[in-house]
């Protein structure tokens, strides 16, 4: 039988130190917006949901007093202490664990941040209540990830290419159905920010060590795609572009 989290697993145990040096993953201009919405004081207990390779936690840990980075893989949390180390970071805490059963107790931190990883949450709801569960009162969520299409075609294709390119992809929820999961938690929440992610298809394929089959099987979806769909991604030879946002949840005070 499948079993989703451990596929997530095994996928990027294999890759993990591509997701430190990728470029895609180290900069971007949404770092700078997420760190503005947070209107950090420089107390603040952070925590990284779904890190990676820690370059979230690394981007927030010198404005924070501390940054718990927690991920489902092990190897990824190695990445994320090579990383601190080679940025002399030492307020990052490498922490083995699922978003959607956070093991802290409740209202232990002050915001929660996460970035690319969202796409590999079986059951989003359930992260998003556990975010409320160890908010403090007044916390903040900022979430930024690949988001999916209103329009039913593009937004299979976009999916159907996700998941040829990584098996552990669940989906690239809309904004609209990120909105309903943080208002269904208890969050006030909107869109604070909107950018074009730019894919080399090379890069990107090798990045997640993607089988030369599925590899020929995406070209050619894209290739067979419909009109609107390779407008939307912007399709060349070379590569596409992914449509992204940051979500911003506040906790609301009263239950």
């Amino acid at each position: 039988m499948f079993d989703l989290k451990s596929s997530v697993q095994s996928q990027f145990d294999r890759v993990a130190a591509n997701y430190r040096t990728s470029a895609v993953h180290a900069r971007g201009e949404e770092f700078n917006q997420m760190l503005a919405l947070a209107h950090l004081r420089g107390d603040e207990r952070v925590l990284d949901a779904g890190c990676g390779a820690g370059h979230t936690a690394i981007a927030f840990a010198p404005h924070v007093a501390s940054v718990v980075a927690l991920d489902f893989t092990q190897s990824m949390l190695g990445q994320v202490a090579q990383l601190a180390a080679e940025k002399g970071i030492a307020n990052v805490e490498p922490r083995l664990g699922d978003v959607e059963h956070l093991p802290f107790g409740d209202g232990v931190f002050d915001l929660i941040a996460s970035r690319y990883s969202a796409h590999h949450w079986p059951h989003p709801q359930q992260a998003v209540q556990e975010f409320r569960r160890v908010l403090k009162e007044g916390g903040q969520v900022l979430l930024a990830d690949v988001v999916g299409f209103d329009d039913p075609t593009c937004d299979t294709f976009l999916n159907a290419v996700e998941l040829l390119r990584d098996p552990s992809h669940v989906r690239d929820f809309t904004p609209a159905e990120w909105i309903t999961f943080f208002q269904k938690a208890g969050f006030e929440a909107e869109i604070r920010y909107r950018w074009d992610l730019y894919l080399d298809f090379e890069s990107w394929t090798q990045r997640m060590a993607t089988p030369a089959l599925n590899v020929q099987a995406i070209r050619q979806l894209l290739a067979a795609a419909p009109s609107e769909v390779r407008a939307a991604l912007k399709v060349t030879a070379e590569g596409f572009w992914f449509r992204c946002a940051v979500i911003e949840g506040k906790r609301m005070n009263k239950e």
